[in-house]
């Protein structure tokens, strides 16, 4: 579900009571976690956490980077933690370290989706929020992007 809200509190404010519980909790863990130099902000109808174009205005689409996203959706909420997808290497460690946790893997192409904030290993999410500064991430970026250019 895309909200129109404008602001985080009124994105938050707007849902039921049971997900503004769960989504705030996330929340807590990224805030605390979250590289310095990336901002929280409402695009694309979620909770963004991006790089500003004033730190990097070279991006493939005009728009700020975006290091990590929080939505409620239909039928569950997600977390979308874009630097795992930088990689095989780093995506892998993270489905391991994941699934150590014995919670079930429930991923899409660029989240992890939950139902209940019980289903979501807290621990790994903060440290996966903290994993890269945002220097390391904005370079990520420009070298994934050079190579699908190399490609077409």
């Amino acid at each position: 579900m895309r909200s129109e809200a404008q602001t985080v509190d009124q994105y938050l404010a707007d849902l039921p009571a049971d997900r503004r519980e769960s989504i705030s909790a996330v929340r807590d863990v990224i805030v605390q976690n979250l590289p310095e130099g990336i901002e929280e902000v409402m695009n694309w109808g979620m909770i963004t956490y991006e790089v500003p174009l004033e730190t990097c205005s070279d991006t493939y689409n005009g728009k700020p980077l975006m290091y990590a996203a929080l939505a409620s959706q239909k039928n569950h909420m997600a977390v979308y933690l874009t630097g795992i997808y930088m990689s095989d290497e780093r995506r892998d460690a993270f489905e391991k370290k994941y699934r150590a946790t014995g919670k079930r893997f429930d991923v899409g192409k660029s989240c992890v989706r939950f139902r209940k904030l019980d289903n979501l290993p807290l621990p790994l999410i903060g440290e996966t929020i903290g994993s890269m500064t945002t220097s390391d991430f904005v370079d990520g970026v420009k070298k994934v992007m050079s190579v699908r250019k190399t490609r077409k």
